[in-house]
């Protein structure tokens, strides 16, 4: 059956170009565990003058990622600061690596420090409640994207992805657009049309969301001291 399905339309190319055409006019842009430039390729193909961002450590992806004349910078997505000025950027993308991190309130903190009022996050993560997931939770076994042996560490759905972006911005985001990518176990041909009719049932899930205010009390950095949460986050400055 794998056979059949065509795994590229998991990281939704589609709906990242379309977002951008959205998000113009920018000039920066950053992509966070960028690959090997995919992503910011449809944002230079968008404005051929923006300036390209890359944050990624994988050394044959840097490697690919300078020859394409991305700027590259090497760093910790869970415990560094990203290395640009408050307000400083447009776009900031974050494609199919969110389920790959822990210290979620740290990325955010950061990532609403660096964009601009008025500018863009796109972010696509694998989608928990997609049918699939659904129906092998209901048959007693665990959804594919968030196995225990795999990668993946977190598992996100629509509602709860709000409430993590509400937890130290309230109201901060505003969603101007939402799309879903593949649908298993279907081939290309069902599972495009599929997506498009039933996004919060694909495989991925993929929000354009604008910054609508200044970010000014670190929220997401402070939320897990405020809410005492039983686990011991990175919380920048404000880690004990």
């Amino acid at each position: 059956m794998e056979l059949m399905i065509d795994k590229n339309l998991n990281y939704g190319r589609h709906h990242i170009a379309d977002f951008l055409k959205k998000s113009l006019p920018y000039t920066t842009v950053v992509d966070l565990g960028a690959g090997q430039g995919d992503d910011l390729m449809l944002a230079k193909k968008q404005n051929p003058d923006a300036v390209l961002y890359a944050l990624e450590s994988y050394a044959p992806y840097v490697k690919t990622l300078k020859e394409k004349g991305i700027n590259v910078f090497s760093v910790d997505l869970e415990k560094d600061r990203l290395p640009f000025e408050d307000e400083s950027i447009d776009v900031v993308m974050i494609n199919q690596v969110f389920e790959h991190v822990k210290e979620v309130f740290w990325i955010m903190h950061e990532v609403t420090r660096v964009l601009k009022v008025g500018g863009h996050f796109i972010i696509g993560v694998p989608n928990l409640a997609s049918l699939h997931n659904r129906l092998l939770l209901l048959i007693g076994n665990q959804p594919t994207c968030i196995q225990n042996d795999s990668a993946h560490v977190r598992g996100y759905t629509r509602n709860d992805f709000f409430k993590l972006l509400d937890s130290g911005f309230p109201g901060g985001y505003k969603l101007e657009q939402f799309g879903g990518s593949n649908f298993y176990p279907f081939p290309a041909v069902i599972a495009k049309p599929l997506a498009r009719l039933f996004p919060t049932m694909a495989w991925s899930m993929f929000m354009l969301l604008k910054k609508e205010r200044s970010y000014m009390d670190d929220g997401y950095a402070k939320f897990p001291i405020t809410k005492q949460l039983e686990t011991n986050f990175f919380t920048g400055p404000y880690s004990r």
